[in-house]
């Protein structure tokens, strides 16, 4: 049986996209094929790199990546922000679009008075998405 091929997408694929590819991979890449990827390109985000090495996830090889520029055909594609989910665009073999939400841990982080309670803003979100991640046959 072929593994259906989703996609996480956000405005840039520099932070909650990208926890959520490294959370995909590791709880559930044995049964489907996971992608993330932006309108835009950020860059990856060194901060959910390493919130997610804190919980034993290594997405520091992962790169920003243009959802233009990637020739898959998905099954499942997930915004995870309200800009993604606003200017999602159209994919061929019209796959089931879901919003899914979660906070922007580098907005949040601003306000921070300290390195560590801009960490909790990432912590945060990280461990919202872990819980996503571990229930996400509900919506595929």
């Amino acid at each position: 049986m072929k593994k259906k091929n989703v996609l996480f997408l956000c405005t840039g694929n520099s932070c909650r996209s990208q926890m959520a590819e490294g959370w995909a991979k590791a709880l559930k890449g044995d049964n489907y094929n996971f992608y993330s990827a932006g309108i835009e390109t950020h860059g990856l985000n060194p901060n959910a790199v390493k919130v997610m090495a804190e919980a034993g996830v290594d997405i520091s090889g992962h790169r920003s990546d243009n959802v233009n520029d990637l020739d898959v055909e998905f099954d499942v594609v997930f915004t995870v922000c309200g800009h993604a989910d606003e200017n999602c665009p159209v994919f061929g073999g019209a796959p089931r679009v879901i919003h899914v939400g979660f906070d922007d841990p580098p907005k949040l982080a601003k306000q921070a008075k300290t390195e560590e309670e801009a960490l909790g803003h990432y912590r945060r979100v990280r461990d919202e998405i872990r819980v996503f991640i571990e229930n996400i046959e509900e919506y595929l």
